[in-house]
């Protein structure tokens, strides 16, 4: 949800800095297919609002890496985008401690609960796990690097709420430096990603 919140940021700072949307329109990013395969197979793995559990609740462990191999594929058929490899890179933290956690990210019930969802701060009291999540602090459960977990919440009252990792901030400001600096290419200038 926190790349969400990245779009309007990163719009608005191009429009402040001089660019214009119509920029992006000229975007040509190989394997744009690899982000929606990615986003559908996590759409099915995660909790939805107003959902009591995901949709696939089976190989969610499994579901979650291949998600990230698809969008590690788009990052490397657009390496030359200083925004996209930084994209990559708050992947790569998110991989690192999702991948040390048997696929799933760790994560405090009381985040959770801090983020509005309680249902899901009960259920992964009681069960360990909740969609892509495990927990840290239960009794039992010892996830590794959890300092790269979802260890920073949003407030209840802010529209998706919900925790988030330092990987997903390094992936949110990517996403704000790429959409910024691609709205501000003069007009008529390629972005340099047609080859």
């Amino acid at each position: 949800m926190l790349l969400l919140w990245a779009l309007p940021i990163g719009i608005g700072l191009g429009y402040l800095l001089g660019g214009r949307l119509q920029n992006l329109a000229r975007l040509t990013l190989r394997g744009a297919w690899l982000v929606l395969a990615a986003l559908v197979l996590q759409l099915l793995i995660f909790p939805l609002p107003g959902r009591e559990g995901p949709i696939l609740s089976f190989g969610t462990a499994v579901f979650h890496l291949l998600s990230y191999a698809l969008l590690a594929g788009f990052v490397l058929l657009n390496r030359r985008e200083w925004g996209i490899l930084l994209l990559g890179g708050g992947m790569a933290l998110n991989v690192l401690v999702i991948a040390a956690n048997g696929g799933y990210m760790p994560t405090y019930p009381a985040l959770l609960e801090q983020a509005g969802r309680v249902r899901a701060a009960e259920v992964i009291v009681a069960e360990g796990v909740y969609g892509n999540n495990v927990c840290i602090g239960c009794e039992g459960i010892s996830p590794r690097l959890v300092f790269l977990g979802d260890i920073f919440a949003t407030p209840a009252w802010v529209p998706g709420a919900n925790v988030f990792s330092l990987g997903d901030l390094v992936l949110a400001l990517g996403l704000i430096v790429f959409l910024q600096a691609k709205m501000r290419l003069p007009s008529g200038k390629p972005d340099g990603n047609n080859v």
